[in-house]
């Protein structure tokens, strides 16, 4: 055992779990410790700044420079005391990450000495070079200039000695280069709607905010194994591999035991970010191997959204402490579960309530409905934008597979709620909207207290389900920036409420009644959402079948479904509710094509290196071992004994020489494809070509080094195989 691999294994072997010292003190006594909230800016702001910080905060007010002044330096104030020497801005690029510049708190004073320094205008404001990131033509080279912007709505923190500042980041021309900017436009917009909405039920309703609670998936995978595998390092994801012979079929890894190590990793996690004041609280393993996931408790979108960022720097930081690396792509080993980051989203009012919750008089019940039909008239109409929102090259390999969503929208609702769609439909009264609390399921053993159950089932292929009091938008890949899905929701609901509001406003004015007004819109919207509504299996080929006559978004090119993002449907709903500009959308989806055609280009070089670099000369190799015994039995045994001994080898060699020739063909083939593809000038077209002719050569080329890793010698093999990746020791 002297091969690279082998000692990587020997080393994931000796591996035992890191001691996590205990925490002091309870986690709601260090819980945001790091953060600067509520109670630290009590402590460190004079009353006044305060209460303008707050004003700003819960109703949007400008701060005045002399405010702005004081806040820094309270804020800087409490960060040195924790032992912070810097300050950064803290955006989020159209990487999908994050971003963060650090500046340290020291100006020179008139005697040659330093002084901590940091004011409102530093806090407020800051320019990075907007020409280095991601902007779809909205900045060139010589037009460098980008602006980031605090927002005051997401508090500050601390990671290691910087003092970390949200911020929303613009061009110098205005345009939103970041995907905080568009976030917080549409959280406006949904609540400008909802609460005019609202107020038909509740005259006291003021706001309406958008709540996300979002299901972090991930794998884990031993360091040393990581760093063998140089497709891993490279692209994220295994680009080759033989599956194991035990994986998840037996179904004994999801809500199993946590490994010693990884649970060692949890605590650290945890303990980490509770400092940070990300309310994690579920811990458990998922279905696949070595796949686990973490979960927190529901918060402001934008908040969530910040937090959930925030969550995956430290998740790579931690795994580093544990001898891990965290795994985020999609897809990163083929034929057990990928990984999704389920977006459960819900709105509520200033008021307390939770308009996805039926509540318990009529009116309650004719509120939701509102809402629920509403927010399936969006998705219906927009079903391809919200796909677009979650498409990538990565996410593309997870939809469709092993308990991930299909590339096709549609809503699952439960049999309870689609009869009452039903039996509302055919009725004339508005009193017919039953929906009945939760019922108790007596189970027959005495000392087991009935269990409540829920007003739907769960449908583990939806893409977007109605699970309660809320939506999961399932499809939103493990990688993303959760403000691309909620973007795309927030906006297209609030286009829809309104467009509702509209509606019944003419109703009103004609003489109905406001309860008949809405019922009678209400009815109407069942019949025209109903291609969307689809409670059966996503997974099976009818319902591919059907979507395209309902006339749902069944495409399956990632390049092609971007091009919803233009659509004139599209390009009207931001334009109208103002948080997308048409020269920002049409930014947004060359920076996906370009995204999209960097990522498969990356993948296939990686993969012609492995492929010719790594596997046809060990195959080669093992294939000369194989050609010597078979000269040398033919020297030393009588002709047909030795054609006899030797035909099984023979036979080796025979498929080894086929699948070299087909790697090597193949191999060729995407090489040539990729030059072509790369003199290609247009992003949309180049994406295309990559998607075409690039990224199918893919599982062709898998498949012959596939076959391989079964033939060569297991000693010989240079890379850790998926027995050796999936289960941590």
């Amino acid at each position: 055992m002297s091969s690279l691999r082998f000692k990587v294994i020997e080393e994931a072997i000796k591996r035992k779990a890191t001691v996590v010292p205990p925490p002091a003190g309870r986690p709601s006594e260090y819980f945001g410790s790091y953060v600067f909230n509520q109670e630290k800016m009590r402590k460190y702001l004079p009353k006044k700044s305060y209460e303008a910080l707050l004003d700003t905060m819960r109703n949007g007010s400008p701060l005045d420079r002399e405010t702005a002044d004081s806040v820094a330096a309270g804020m800087k104030q409490w960060a040195m005391d924790l032992g912070a020497t810097h300050y950064s801005h803290w955006f989020q690029p159209l990487t999908g990450g994050t971003a963060e510049k650090h500046d340290a708190f020291a100006e020179l004073d008139r005697t040659g000495g330093m002084i901590e320094e940091f004011s409102g205008k530093l806090l407020s404001q800051q320019e990075p070079d907007a020409s280095s990131f991601p902007n779809g033509g909205i900045r060139n080279t010589f037009e460098a200039r980008g602006y980031s912007a605090w927002d005051p709505m997401s508090p500050a923190f601390i990671v290691d000695s910087t003092l970390c500042i949200p911020t929303v980041f613009i061009s110098y021309t205005g345009e939103a280069l970041d995907y905080k900017t568009p976030l917080l436009r549409s959280l406006s917009a949904v609540d400008k709607a909802a609460t005019a909405v609202c107020r038909y039920f509740d005259p006291e309703v003021k706001k309406v905010i958008s709540y996300l609670g979002w299901e972090q998936e991930y794998f884990l995978v031993d360091e040393g194994l990581w760093a063998a595998r140089p497709d891993l390092m490279l692209t994220g994801r295994t680009l080759m591999g033989h599956e194991s012979a035990k994986n998840q079929q037996l179904e004994d890894h999801y809500f199993g035991t946590i490994p010693t190590r990884v649970a060692a990793f949890m605590k650290d996690l945890e303990y980490e970010c509770l400092k940070l004041g990300i309310p994690v609280k579920t811990r458990h393993n998922e279905v696949a191997p070595n796949q686990f996931e973490v979960a927190p408790i529901f918060e402001e979108t934008n908040l969530a959204n910040d937090h959930n960022l925030l969550l995956m720097l430290t998740m790579r930081k931690v795994a580093r402490n544990h001898d891990f690396r965290v795994l985020l792509h999609e897809k990163p080993f083929k034929g057990i579960n990928g990984s999704g980051k389920h977006n459960n989203w819900s709105l509520g009012t200033d008021t307390g309530v939770n308009l996805l919750s039926p509540g318990k008089t009529p009116a309650d019940k004719l509120q939701f409905m509102t809402f629920l039909l509403n927010i399936m008239m969006a998705v219906h109409k927009h079903n391809g934008l919200l796909k677009a929102s979650i498409s990538s090259a990565t996410n593309a390999h997870r939809l469709g597979a092993n308990e991930a969503p299909p590339a096709i929208i549609s809503i699952f609702l439960g049999s309870q709620l689609s009869a009452v769609l039903r039996e509302i439909a055919t009725s004339k009264s508005d009193d017919v909207i039953r929906i009945d609390d939760k019922a108790a399921m007596k189970l027959g053993i005495a000392h087991i207290p009935e269990l409540l159950l829920d007003n739907t089932d769960r449908n583990r292929t939806s893409p977007f389900a109605f699970t309660g009091n809320r939506f999961e938008f399932r499809a939103v890949g493990s990688s993303d920036n959760c403000a691309g899905a909620m973007i795309a929701l927030n906006t297209a609901v609030a286009m829809q409420l309104t467009e509702f509001h509209e509606v019944v406003e003419k109703r009103i004015a004609a003489g109905e009644t406001k309860e008949k007004a809405i019922f009678e819109v209400l009815k109407t919207y069942i019949e025209a959402s109903a291609p969307i509504h689809f409670d059966g299996n996503g997974y099976c080929d009818d319902w591919k079948a059907e979507a395209a006559r309902r006339g749902l978004d069944c495409e399956t090119s990632v390049p092609s479904i971007f091009d919803r993002m233009l659509s004139r449907q599209t390009v009207e709903m931001f334009k109208t509710t103002g948080v997308l500009s048409e020269k920002e959308l049409h930014a947004r989806a060359e920076v996906k094509w370009e995204t999209y055609t960097k990522k498969i280009q990356i993948e296939a070089r990686v993969l012609g290196d492995m492929a010719v670099n790594h596997i046809l000369p060990v195959a080669s190799r093992y294939q000369g071992m194989l050609l010597d015994k078979v000269f040398k039995l033919r020297q030393m045994l009588p002709g047909d004994k030795a054609e006899k001994d030797a035909a099984l080898d023979m036979d080796l060699i025979e498929k080894i020489s086929t699948h070299q020739v087909e790697i090597q063909t193949l191999v060729r083939q995407m090489v040539e494809a990729r030059k072509v593809a790369n003199k290609i000038e247009n992003e949309r077209e180049k994406a295309a070509a990559y998607h075409d002719t690039v990224a199918s050569l893919f599982d062709a080329i898998r498949y012959h080094i596939d076959k391989l890793e079964l033939i060569v010698d297991n000693e010989m093999w240079p890379l850790p195989k998926y027995r050796e990746l999936l289960f941590i020791r």
